[in-house]
């Protein structure tokens, strides 16, 4: 009996390393032009990949074997394989790109170039700029639809987010945001789309369909002024229940709850929350902090830091692979 209990024991004293996340995540850091590798087991830094120069936002590539990542200063992205965690390759991207998507079948990428106010469009195959749609002043966000037919693009000057039409290639509908829109996420069924208004404390929702927006949802937090609720990341949790909004100086994220549009947690985290995502269980929230160099781990059933990690200088996205 003695021998069964104590097999009891260390079975359960097992559990939680094994229900442990395996994987890392991948920050930028925008002024040491390198990624933080960011273990999820350990909660430990383990070592730094070289890339372009001011790496900011990253995306998985649609087969799951490539991280890409954008480079302000350089005008390209770094295509890093995920297996040896090297650079294969570096695709132009123009002057000054921002934000990207890929298509789902993974051979165009759709930029917007920032001071030239367009939607670029790069053949990955290639590595060539196949074209260029012209958009408001400052676009950044870029989404491609459920359907693959459309790329959103949130304009900061022109404060709209335009419908592309990626057949016609042309702008099909100007839909009206708050100011200095940001970012998006999409609901798992397309039919809403979420942007951030940085310099509005807001994020508009839009109904894909309609190409209007359906209503806004308003940020505040307690001895904040309305000024410093700068919400810029965004995602969203894989059943669609949950958004997760980066508040930026304002030093919190914002818990929502989609089908209500209601606030339900605002969770302390480090300076400017910028970035933002998720593990793979759903269960935790990574916030990267870029005034005060540092990740927040965030856990979600809580709604409580669990711990502040130190990353490179301005940290700007996270990745989490699994």
């Amino acid at each position: 009996m003695k021998t069964l209990h104590t097999l009891v024991a260390l079975a359960a004293a097992a559990m939680p390393a094994l229900a442990a996340a395996q994987g890392v995540a991948f920050i930028s850091s925008e002024k040491d032009n390198a990624l933080t590798v960011f273990d999820l087991k350990t909660q430990a830094v383990t070592g730094t990949i070289a890339t372009c120069k001011r790496p900011r936002h990253m995306q998985i590539t649609p087969d799951g074997k490539q991280l890409a990542v954008s480079c302000g200063d350089s005008g390209e992205a770094d295509l890093i394989d995920l297996a040896t965690r090297k650079s294969t390759r570096k695709v132009s991207l123009g002057e000054d790109p921002e934000i990207f998507d890929i298509s789902a079948d993974g051979k165009t990428l759709y930029v917007t170039n920032e001071e030239d106010s367009e939607l670029g469009i790069v053949d990955l195959a290639s590595g060539k700029r196949t074209g260029a749609i012209k958009v408001g002043g400052e676009p950044e966000g870029v989404k491609i639809s459920a359907d693959g037919k459309t790329v959103y693009v949130t304009s900061e000057v022109a404060n709209v987010v335009h419908a592309v039409d990626l057949a016609s290639g042309k702008v099909a509908a100007n839909i009206k945001a708050g100011k200095r829109p940001r970012r998006f996420a999409l609901t798992p069924d397309g039919a809403q789309l979420w942007v951030t208004n940085e310099l509005d404390a807001s994020v508009t929702v839009i109904d894909t369909a309609k190409r209007t927006a359906l209503g806004t949802i308003n940020f505040e937090v307690k001895g904040a002024r309305k000024a410093d609720i700068t919400p810029v990341g965004i995602v969203m949790n894989r059943e669609g229940t949950r958004a997760f909004v980066s508040l930026g100086r304002a030093n919190h994220v914002a818990f929502v709850d989609v089908a209500t549009r209601k606030v339900t947690n605002q969770v302390l985290v480090g300076k400017r929350a910028w970035g933002v995502g998720l593990d793979k269980a759903q269960k935790t929230l990574f916030v990267v902090n870029g005034l005060s160099d540092d990740m927040t781990i965030v856990d979600i059933d809580s709604a409580k830091p669990l711990k502040t990690v130190k990353m490179g200088r301005v940290p700007h996205s996270v990745v989490v692979v699994e």
